[in-house]
């Protein structure tokens, strides 16, 4: 692999002292690249599906959406600035998710991209990632079964209302959403504030799906300054998004060889009735 990574930083044009190997998972590998007095960061997308994530920083730089600066990219690695080598940024610690400063700022941010984003998905959207295209009858069938709950009512319920739960999914208004928040994807500037970085899950679908998976995981104070910050969404997709949502949750959990911590919550939702209320809302 080093001498994968060598070739592309050739192909950058980028000269290095030491490379450092971060962290390698799912085909994923990142890099620390130290030259002169420089540090970068450069991320290698062995697998190809994940090559979106280079089309996506150049997305967000074009919309001129707050991100790390991206010095150099191949069609298979992006380099970045090494923000621990920066007077102005910072990652993000967990306490920042209780600071409603920081957090006033991070609505900014989700403002920002969830504006310009309407526009391009218009013009750019068709055929990109959407996280509720895995919302499917034969999915749907293999959550009841890797999760031993076919016999509960709700997939009858669940079933009956596919059509139409997807019927609202296709009508809400797009726009780019980053679907990843936690703060170990985010990082925080002395000039702009809060901001998250990491695009591989980013992609098509609508604001609630975003404002609900970021404020889920903050405290309350946060929370407040989070959605004054924001400002007004369509408060219907909220509804919808308790249900896809869900849904959502449990097919990527179920898709994992060993079933993860987070998807114990929506797995709980199933059985003590939540998922059943939310669809009732519907």
């Amino acid at each position: 692999m080093i001498d994968t990574i060598k070739n592309q930083l050739q192909k950058m044009n980028i000269s290095y002292d030491q490379i450092i190997n971060l962290r390698s998972k799912d085909g994923v590998h990142l890099y620390n690249i130290q030259s002169s007095n420089k540090g970068y960061v450069l991320k290698y997308f062995e697998n190809i599906e994940f090559r979106r994530e280079i089309k996506n920083y150049l997305i967000l730089q074009d919309l001129d959406v707050l991100t790390i600066p991206l010095i150099a990219y191949t069609d298979e690695a992006i380099l970045m600035e090494d923000i621990s080598f920066s007077d102005d940024m910072r990652l993000a610690v967990k306490e920042d998710m209780d600071n409603p400063n920081i957090c006033a700022s991070l609505g900014k941010w989700y403002r920002t991209l969830h504006n310009k984003g309407k526009e391009y998905i218009k013009l750019n959207g068709d055929g990109m990632y959407m996280e509720t295209d895995c919302i499917t009858y034969e999915n749907i069938q293999m959550i009841k079964q890797k999760t031993n709950t076919a016999d509960n009512f709700v997939w009858k319920v669940i079933e009956e209302k596919l059509d139409f739960l997807k019927e609202l999914i296709d009508k809400a208004e797009k726009t780019l959403t980053y679907n990843d928040f936690y703060y170990t994807n985010m990082a925080v500037s002395k000039e702009y504030g809060a901001f998250m970085f990491d695009y591989n899950l980013l992609g098509k679908g609508y604001v609630a799906s975003d404002i609900k998976n970021v404020t889920l995981q903050l405290g309350e104070e946060a929370k407040k300054a989070f959605l004054k910050s924001y400002g007004k969404y369509d408060d219907k997709e909220i509804l919808m998004h308790e249900v896809a949502g869900s849904l959502v949750g449990l097919c990527f959990a179920c898709q994992r060889e060993t079933f993860p911590e987070w998807g114990y919550e929506e797995l709980e939702s199933i059985n003590n009735g939540t998922l059943m209320k939310s669809i009732n809302k519907l």
